[in-house]
Formats: structure tokens, C-alpha cells, sequence
């Protein structure tokens, strides 16, 4: 049976503060998460009542072993999650100030090992299969991960839906400037774009949101979204429909998460068959929720929570 979403992508070990408002060097206490971009979307998804799996790599040790606890108890498959000896897994602590500052600190030294996926060990079959296949800019910036990234989008043909998460981290790139032929790349072989305004902006010179989904577009998608901060969210397909939703108000506590929350839910949306504006008002839901929570992983929001929120017009 063909998986509903398979991600492939960052893992790693979320440590976040379990005081607010406190600079990192006094923090005295963390809570423990599993984190990670594509890892975090599988979540969602499954959370939503997806069949999901997440293709990624952790470091050989405690750490790595909690992650594959960790998705399995979200009901994510981890049958592509393997180790790579030598490296640790990478950990991310953050420091959280309300509404809107949350700095991040990857320690990702001396390589993330979900940079260390390779094409020959991928399970091109199902890659193929999945009804969406998912993918993040983060797995671009270095090799094998890069043509690990590239070839699973050539075999997979635009079979489905697939996704490619734009995910700009700067720190992750030797050359930042030199991202954009892979974005290029990677554009050609999918079919929904979804970023923010840098983002869009790395992946096509453009920024102004309309003219961004339109060069995404431009570039061989046929779904554009374009996250615009407090202004909302922007989509527009090939068919030229769009729609242009407003964030839900939210008592933000954390920030972080809330993309793949949208993400996740963006999934469910586009496998359910909604129209654009329903798949973004939902979406957006559950970012905002997750937003007003402390994690990430943990915290991705039920069906009934989500449905709750677009109903009220607000997170409760």
C-alpha cells in the first residue's frame, strides 16, 4: 500500500526552553522534541489520520535512537531513517521571546548526517508511489544529499503531488549565492512550491508575492504558496484560481513549528481534494495553533483542533 506522504529531509533533536523570556545563558531547564523540517511535516500529516514515512539519516547513538522512538510514536514510519557512524545527531536550541523573536542555534558539526543520504541507498519504488513526495531546499546544499534530492524528483516524474519546501537556511550553504540553479532544478521536477517571501525570493529573484507565485509557476509548478508574514497567505495554480487568506489571531508563545504545521496540513488539504481557499484557512489554522504552543512535533494539532479554530475565527 502506497504511503499518503513520504518527506525526505532534516531530523534532529529539538531542545527548547521551558521558560519564556529568558536569554539562552540563563535558561536552567529544556524540554526534549523531535525536530526537523521534513521530519516534522511527516508528523503533521500523521496526526491528520496520513499514512506517513520520513527518509533522513541520524547520528549512531542515544540521541538517534530517542528520534526513531519518537516517530513511531507519532505513527511515522522510520523504516528510512538509518545511522551514519561518526557523526552525531544534530541537536537545535532556541530561545523564546513572544510574539515574534525566536533565535535558533543549529549545531549541525562537522556535517548533519541527513546530509548524508545517498541516491543508492533510496527506495526509488516508493518514492514514486507516494501520492505526495516532499522535499526541502535544505537538502540542496550539500552533497550526497543534493543528488539524493534530485534524482528521487527525476524518478518520481511528477507522479502525484510533489512538494518541494523551499526551507532557506543560509548557515546550511558554503556559498549561499550559488542555491539557485538547485532551486531551478529542483522547480522543474515538481509540482507545488511553497515558501516565504525569502524564500521565494532564493528560489526566483522576485519578491513582490504575486509576481513570485507567478515566476514559480513560470518555473514548471503548478500550485504556488507564498507565506507573506502577517499579511497571510497567497496561492495561485496554473489554472489560475488563487486565494488570499489572512493569518488566523493567535497568542503566539512559539513561533517555531508552525510552517510545518501548515505544511502537514497543506498535505491533507491537497489529498482530500479541497479547493484553495479551504486548504489555506485550514492550514493556516493549524500553523496558528501550533504557534501558541511551546514544541513543535508534539504539539502538531488534531483534525478536531483545526476544525475548532477555522470555525472561531481564532486560536482559543
Amino acid at each position: 500500500m502506497a504511503y499518503d506522504l513520504i518527506t525526505m529531509g532534516r531530523i534532529g533533536v529539538d531542545l527548547y526552553p521551558l521558560q519564556t523570556g529568558v536569554p539562552l545563558p540563563q535558561v536552567t531547564s529544556f524540554g526534549k522534541f523531535l525536530g526537523g523540517s521534513a521530519s516534522n511535516v511527516a508528523v503533521a500529516a500523521a496526526r491528520l489520520g496520513r499514512r506517513t514515512a520520513v527518509i533522513t539519516r541520524t547520528g549512531d547513538d542515544p540521541f538517534g535512537t530517542y528520534l526513531h522512538e519518537a516517530l513511531k510514536g507519532f505513527g511515522v514510519d522510520d523504516r528510512w531513517v538509518t545511522p551514519v557512524p561518526g557523526l552525531p545527531t544534530p541537536v537545535t536550541f532556541c530561545e523564546v521571546f513572544p510574539p515574534d523573536d525566536f533565535p535558533l542555534y543549529f549545531y549541525r558539526q562537522p556535517k548533519a548526517p541527513d546530509l548524508e543520504i545517498d541516491a543508492h541507498e533510496l527506495d526509488l519504488d516508493a518514492v514514486r508511489d507516494a501520492r505526495v513526495f516532499w522535499v526541502t531546499g535544505t537538502g540542496l546544499s550539500e552533497e550526497p544529499s543534493r543528488t539524493a534530492t534530485l534524482a528521487a524528483l527525476a524518478h518520481r516524474a511528477k507522479s502525484g503531488t510533489t512538494v518541494f519546501d523551499l526551507d532557506w537556511r543560509p548557515m546550511f550553504w558554503t556559498d549561499p549565492g550559488a542555491a539557485r540553479p538547485f532551486y531551478t532544478e529542483a522547480l522543474r521536477h515538481t509540482t507545488v512550491a511553497v515558501g516565504n517571501l525569502d524564500e521565494v525570493e532564493v528560489a526566483t529573484g522576485v519578491r513582490e508575492p504575486h509576481a513570485a507565485a507567478r515566476a514559480l509557476l513560470d518555473a514548471g509548478v503548478e500550485l504556488a504558496v507564498v507565506k507573506q508574514g502577517p499579511k497571510g497567505v497567497l496561492a495561485v495554480n496554473s489554472a489560475g484560481e488563487s486565494a488570499e487568506v489572512p493569518p488566523l489571531p493567535v497568542n503566539v508563545l512559539n513561533g517555531l513549528g508552525a510552517g510545518d504545521a501548515f505544511g502537514g496540513c497543506l498535505v491533507h488539504g491537497l489529498l482530500a481534494g479541497w479547493d484553495l481557499e479551504k486548504t489555506m484557512r485550514h492550514a493556516n489554522a493549524a500553523g496558528a495553533i501550533v504557534a501558541s504552543r511551546l514544541e513543535c512535533s508534539s504539539a502538531m494539532p488534531t483534525p478536531a483542533e483545526i476544525e475548532a479554530a477555522v470555525t472561531a475565527g481564532a486560536v482559543q
